[in-house]
């Protein structure tokens, strides 16, 4: 049944209407509870959502309407989608129906051809007359022999055999759902799911996993000896060289409705530019979650949106099961554990927490141990991202630490990214949050340069930003940074200071095991420079300004 989805986050943000088909949701996915609701999945998108009745409707009275309001190339990419479906099924149909008539005409023109005429029954009577006698006994057995060999197998076995089902495909019980008459939705096209097939399970699948979450795990010691398989894709389990497994499957968004929220009490420390959009993904996904900030007004919005508010990180601790921090740098960290009424007064037997601020090492060693050393579990789960991937629920995290705490914090990880690697002892995540924070914000750097350059010598801007689009470096990080300079606008996405202090500690890794860096040492200089013309708290590609002026 084609359909059109409504639904928002309050005044958290609104998604857009979307297009998508009811399907059945897999068999061990629970239904929410509350208000009628249908498995939906996104056509363009691949995701899957329980959606409310009274937020569907109909696809084809209210597409070109939709078309008007949703302007994106990914909406318009949705629509050519359900078109392709359309056009595909539509074929499929005539297809069927043409070889369906073709084979009836075979039939008959068959038994015509086999038809004798009087005259050859004749013949063939005289000819065989006499050796009819002879080979009574001999086609007695043959008869006897081919009907066996039929009479073996039932009517139905044989059609089995004749038309094996192929697999993953759904039994044919397994139809679309087909939404009730009524003044909101209407019955619009029913069918068979097509290009959505529900694999077999195996015999141990991926706990709560969700089909569109790439979920690595990175381990230098274990080698798993089973192949998981998730709902919607096989997922191969490919063992490296280096001892490391990595499981794929396709993208995940916080659009994604499939996760089966942990009925665990999640905590939340640190609503910043990363935090915020990491907790309205929580609590979209189903999570009980309760809020701290350090100013509090920054937790109103989300107590609309059915959180709870902690009066102090211990009190969340104390109350959660687990409990998740993001702050801005190696100090406010420490503060946070080892602060009054911090982490570490909360912390008991049992108690679980994951710092996903980006740090260095050795700090979150140091938080690791006296975490640890009061019967606490610890992960640390630096996201590699901005506000907006933030936002929109696809976020990378990178985790080291405890794994079966890993495992747990799975249903939170999938609502808030689209990709999860293990790395791990603890320091791990932390040296690898670096050294991508500090080739991305010298490449930021060298964007800015270029730019400059392009400027001073009489070349266009926005003709060299048209040329690296079409080569080997387009990316949306380069269009986007690229139109922020040529716009002039600077609001930050991700502040210019934090990949400073990125840089900074990822130059300080490398002085660690006698490294060199030259390339982030000079793009630190640059940062640095912009800092001082007080471009601290805008975007890092507000380094621009350090190139101009």
């Amino acid at each position: 049944c084609l359909i059109l989805s409504f639904f928002s986050r309050g005044k958290l943000g609104r998604y857009p209407p979307w297009p998508g088909k009811i399907v059945n949701p897999p068999k061990d996915l629970k239904k929410p509870r509350g208000k009628k609701c249908f498995f939906v999945k996104f056509f363009g998108t691949e995701d899957h959502a329980w959606i409310k009745v009274e937020q569907l409707k109909p696809y084809h009275p209210h597409k070109e309407e939709m078309i008007k309001i949703n302007k994106g190339k990914r909406f318009q990419q949705a629509v050519d989608a359900v078109e392709e479906f359309l056009r595909k099924t539509k074929g499929k149909d005539q297809a069927s129906s043409h070889n369906s008539n073709e084979e009836k005409n075979r039939r008959n023109s068959s038994e015509e051809r086999g038809k004798p005429s009087a005259g050859e029954e004749k013949r063939k009577a005289s000819l065989s007359e006499g050796k009819l006698k002879k080979g009574t006994g001999e086609g007695k057995k043959r008869v006897s022999s081919v009907s066996s060999e039929r009479g073996s197998k039932s009517p139905l076995k044989r059609a089995q055999d004749q038309s094996p089902r192929k697999r993953g495909r759904p039994p044919k019980d397994e139809k679309d759902l087909t939404i009730p008459e009524s003044s909101t939705v209407k019955r619009v096209m029913t069918g068979t799911v097509a290009g959505f097939k529900w694999p077999p399970s195996v015999s141990e699948p991926v706990k709560d996993s969700d089909p569109h979450f790439h979920h690595f795990l990175l381990s230098q010691t274990e080698k798993p000896a089973v192949c998981y398989q998730a709902i919607t894709k096989k997922l191969k389990v490919c063992e490296e060289e280096t001892g490391s497994t990595s499981i794929q499957a396709a993208d995940s968004t916080a659009v994604n409705g499939s996760i089966t929220p942990t009925d665990k009490k999640i905590g939340f420390l640190g609503l910043g530019l990363m935090g915020s959009g990491i907790v309205s993904n929580l609590l979209k996904m189903g999570h009980t979650v309760t809020v701290w900030n350090r100013t509090a007004e920054k937790c109103d919005l989300f107590i609309q949106e059915g959180a709870r508010l902690g009066r102090t990180p211990a009190e969340v601790v104390s109350t959660c099961d687990i409990t998740f921090a993001c702050v801005s740098d190696p100090k406010a960290a420490k503060d946070l554990v080892l602060g009054p009424s911090g982490v570490l007064q909360g912390i008991r037997p049992g108690k679980c927490y994951v710092d996903m601020s980006t740090v260095d090492a050795d700090t979150v060693t140091e938080l690791a141990q006296v975490i640890v050393s009061r019967g606490g579990r610890f992960l640390e789960a630096p996201v590699s991202g901005n506000q907006q991937l933030s936002n929109d629920g696809m976020l990378v995290i990178l985790a080291a630490g405890d794994r079966g705490l890993y495992e747990d914090c799975s249903s939170c990880f999938q609502a808030m990214g689209k990709t999860s690697f293990f790395l791990g002892e603890v320091g791990n995540a932390a040296k690898m949050m670096l050294i991508v924070n500090m080739v991305q914000g010298s490449f930021m750097a060298t964007i800015a340069e270029g730019l400059t350059l392009a400027q001073v010598t009489g070349q266009s801007q926005q003709t060299l930003l048209d040329i690296l689009n079409q080569g080997q470096l387009a990316s949306i990080f380069l269009d986007q940074k690229c139109q922020n300079i040529l716009q002039g606008n600077f609001k930050p996405d991700f502040y210019l200071k934090y990949i400073q202090k990125d840089l900074r500690l990822a130059i300080a890794l490398g002085d660690s095991v006698n490294h060199p860096t030259p390339m982030a040492a000079a793009a630190n200089e640059v940062y640095k420079r912009a800092k001082a013309l007080d471009q601290s708290d805008n975007d890092m590609s507000a380094v621009y300004r350090a190139y101009i002026h």
